[in-house]
């Protein structure tokens, strides 16, 4: 291999996960952190000569100070051992005079030397004798220029691998502005052997279709985020090793790996037999959105309580899922079924069925949550 890389990007670090559980926040928070222990772990075992950072690495120009600081730690912490590393501002952490990317400022004066930030358009790295980067960063949140196609063309007579790094969008959304366009042809206009690329947070790999069809179709890369964002993220949590053979005729290999620990999930049950299979399920790496849709009685609603309560946790246990956003706004009390009434003492019987003539009135809503505290208590 002339040389090997290790293609990243969308880290979002100091995301907010709004809904979430103050606990589960710190959860989520936590576990981008711990997915890039794992990039830094991958690219040292493979002995990759780069790591690349193709934008968002945070979620805003100026994130809290003990995100950037964490992330300055964990640098230092793999300093000794981490290959050359280039950081390119994206859109949502754009290069601006008070972002913490800018000349100067506490961040980058933290950084260990091998890690280099992208701070000029068309800037151009030496990764070894055969290989060189050539990127530019995003300067605002958005744009309409095609930064790709601004990247320098080969010379005639550079035999070396030329990689592109930009930060921006290859397709278009009906009725939308796409924002930094990239033409996947600006691969093979400019001369380049593989583009590295950010913005989309699911894996994906194009190629530049070419002029010549015998020729080695140069790869467009989007490695995703190593964690998902948010619910809707199907193929993210993985980074590209890409490895470039010396015989130039043959197309870089590049090779998914995954390093992201959660998979997000979004439910709705509308039954207590469904809520009970989501129960049993190995839910331990699963952020789970659950929206439970049903009109139950009074045991099946307790029951139905309890599985939930098991899933979700609370303060003083863990649940069965990772993290769990459950919604039980749809999860109704079934106010024509109550043979359980039948079964209580009389005094009981008379206040239940008192509350069952209001269950449908305009304190409907009080008069079935007082039912059901009175099931519970029948049942100790």
């Amino acid at each position: 291999m002339v040389v090997k890389v290790l293609h990243t990007a969308d880290w979002h670090l100091g995301r907010r996960f709004r809904g979430f559980r103050e606990h589960d926040e710190l959860e989520l928070s936590r576990a981008r952190f711990l997915a890039i222990e794992r990039i830094f772990a991958l690219a040292i075992q493979h002995q990759v000569d780069a790591v690349l950072c193709a934008g968002d690495l945070f979620d805003a120009p100026l994130p809290k100070e003990r995100h950037w600081h964490a992330l300055v730690e964990l640098f230092a912490k793999h300093a000794d051992k981490l290959p050359a590393t280039y950081l390119l501002p994206g859109n949502h952490d754009a290069l601006t005079a008070s972002s913490l990317y800018r000349e100067g400022s506490e961040f980058r004066r933290l950084l260990p030397d091998s890690v280099r930030v992208v701070d000029r358009p068309n800037s151009e790295f030496t990764i070894n004798d055969e290989a060189v980067l050539y990127a530019t960063p995003c300067q605002s949140h958005a744009g309409e220029l095609d930064l790709a196609m601004r990247l320098p063309a080969r010379e005639e007579g550079d035999t070396r691998v030329r990689i592109g790094m930009v930060h921006g969008q290859t397709f278009d959304m009906p009725g939308h502005q796409t924002n930094f366009p990239i033409d996947p042809e600006a691969v093979r206009v400019r001369g380049f052997d593989y583009l590295a690329l950010g913005d989309t947070h699911a894996y994906r790999v194009l190629a530049s279709a070419g002029d010549d069809k015998d020729a080695p179709r140069a790869p467009v890369v989007y490695p995703g985020s190593p964690e998902p964002n948010t619910f809707g993220e199907p193929g993210a949590g993985h980074v590209a090793l890409v490895f470039f053979p010396r015989d130039r005729g043959r197309r870089p290999i590049v090779r998914r790996e995954r390093v992201g620990r959660f998979t997000w999930r979004d439910e709705t049950v509308r039954s207590l037999t469904a809520l009970r299979t989501i129960a049993t399920e190995s839910l331990a790496d699963t952020v789970l959105r659950l929206r439970v849709e049903a009109t139950l009685d009074a045991p099946s609603h307790h029951e139905a309580t309890r599985l939930l309560e098991g899933i979700a946790g609370d303060d003083t246990a863990r649940g069965s899922a990772a993290v769990a956003m459950i919604k039980t706004e749809q999860l109704q009390l079934d106010t024509q079924e109550f043979a359980w009434v039948d079964a209580l003492p009389e005094s009981l019987r008379e206040t239940a069925n008192r509350l069952r003539a209001l269950a449908n009135g305009e304190d409907g809503a009080t008069a079935r949550r007082a039912l059901l505290h009175l099931h519970r208590l029948a049942g100790q």
